[in-house]
């Protein structure tokens, strides 16, 4: 008899949560926050830190191979609501309709951006989570929180740099797309580090609650199933 693995109420929960916040974060990157003087923020960064702070819960908890999977669900998740977008703003409209510059404007993208956002994603999520699975090993389950800081500091380090260069660069002068990256990936790090106990809450009680603790001993780190 085959024998097939189980996927808990909690873990699937966790897994719309996790999407939900991607997908949000996508469609409101494109409002740009003045946190004060000549500092400009796209405003997702007050929401893409939780799928980081998400992945480490996955990881910690689940092991890479899980969140692997949730990794490769939200990328799927966000590349068929971007082909939505430009389906529905490809659709004629009629003309007492005012709306269609905002409407794109919103909910459009450029096949550069939406190519530096999957990009970025891919490398950063990954990255976060192979290096956190790597470090639980070797710390034998101990300091959570260094743990899910360095690994944070690498992930949303590949997803700042490649976010912001392929989408920015040659367009403005380097200086800004430079104090971008540094702005914005100071603010993520800082984001999670701050919500450091919370992380350690979540882990344990589901740790708790699943009756699971994963290890990654033996594995190989492949971004696809193997």
């Amino acid at each position: 008899m085959e024998n097939k693995k189980q996927v808990s109420q909690i873990f699937m929960i966790l897994g719309a949560v996790y999407v939900t916040c991607l997908l949000l974060s996508n469609l409101i990157a494109g409002k740009m926050w003045a946190v004060a003087g000549n500092v400009t923020l796209p405003a997702a960064v007050v929401l893409f830190p939780v799928t980081y702070i998400l992945g480490d819960v996955f990881t910690e908890v689940y092991g890479f191979r899980s969140a692997r999977t949730i990794i490769w669900v939200g990328f799927g998740c966000s590349f068929f609501a971007v082909l939505i977008y430009l389906m529905t703003i490809a659709l004629p409209h009629p003309g007492f309709w005012q709306n269609q510059e905002a409407y794109k404007t919103v909910l459009g993208t450029t096949p550069r951006v939406a190519a530096a956002s999957f990009i970025g994603y891919l490398f950063g999520e990954f990255s976060n989570s192979m290096i956190l699975s790597r470090l639980k090993v070797k710390t034998q389950g101990k300091k959570l929180w260094l743990r899910t800081i360095l690994s944070t500091v690498v992930g949303e380090g590949f997803d700042s740099v490649i976010f912001i260069v392929i989408s920015f660069w040659g367009t403005m002068d380097n200086k800004t797309v430079l104090t971008m990256i540094l702005y914005q990936y100071l603010f993520k790090v800082c984001f999670e580090a701050i919500f450091t106990p919370l992380t350690y809450a979540v882990c344990g009680w589901l740790k708790k609650k699943e009756a699971i603790d994963t290890y990654d001993h033996d594995i190989r780190y492949h971004v696809v199933k193997g």
